[in-house]
């Protein structure tokens, strides 16, 4: 159904990969401080220009928002990018980032491409057609079947974020009752989830370019992706992401 939204949305990853690792590790990458005290490099606003250019070529009549540069046009088609999703790893050398673009239709994410160059890893979704990586042999994902929190792993990202959320009780007591507790870090924690490797994810404070390219990729692999009060789609603010088996459970621990 959208065949060719991935199409192009995975040639824009190849794009963004290109121009991303030429930043990465680089002794003079630029960086400043944005009014909500987080960082953006030049790398950040090189990857989002270069998408926006090609989008305004291939997809004209669509809508674009991004993390750096907001939103430009309207319409039912949006695509969404977060250009470096884990910027404070990018700056420090880390590897735990990656280029997220979706596409949403009608405010439903329809299409996810999750691309980690420095790991030289990439995933990918779309509605009805599975969720995969490894894109030189393409591997089809699928969460986990573990039933109960007491054997889950689960990644819980900031706690800042759940501090500020009122939340912080809530987290003590979910790393005291699952088998395993750990921050992965930004959009790795849900590819993790998508594989299979960890049972459960959940942050706060995010944005809709923090979620749009996690959703189909989640939902596709099998799992279930909403916010913190049980709401569908990445446009509330947290993320609350499982196998499915696991998410009635999830929230009632996290509503505490």
């Amino acid at each position: 159904m959208h065949a060719e939204d991935l199409s192009l949305a995975l040639r824009l990853a190849d794009i963004a990969d290109e121009i991303s690792m030429q930043h990465f590790r680089s002794q003079d990458l630029e960086t400043w401080t944005k009014p909500d005290r987080t960082f953006v490099t030049a790398g950040d606003r090189a990857v989002e220009l270069a998408i926006r250019d090609r989008l305004h070529s291939e997809r004209p009549e669509d809508s674009v928002l991004g993390e750096e540069f907001g939103t430009e046009g309207s319409g039912a088609r949006q695509w969404i990018i977060d250009p470096i999703d884990g910027t404070a790893h990018f700056m420090r050398g880390a590897p735990v980032w990656a280029t997220l673009i979706a596409l949403a239709v009608d405010d439903k994410p329809v299409v996810g491409v999750c691309s980690a160059p420095a790991f030289g890893q990439r995933w990918w979704a779309s509605v009805g057609e599975g969720a995969w990586t490894n894109p030189g042999d393409p591997r089809r994902i699928r969460v986990s079947g573990t039933d109960t929190l007491e054997h889950a792993a689960f990644s819980y990202n900031a706690i800042q974020g759940w501090d500020g959320a009122g939340r912080l009780d809530q987290l003590i007591a979910l790393q005291r009752r699952v088998w395993r507790a750990r921050s992965y870090g930004d959009a790795w924690s849900y590819m993790l989830l998508a594989e299979g490797q960890i049972d459960a994810v959940a942050e706060f404070d995010l944005q809709p370019y923090d979620m749009a390219a996690l959703v189909p990729i989640v939902q596709e692999a099998g799992g279930t992706f909403t916010a913190a009060d049980g709401s569908e789609g990445p446009w509330h603010g947290s993320a609350v992401a499982s196998n499915g088996l696991l998410h009635a459970e999830l929230l009632a621990a996290m509503d505490g």
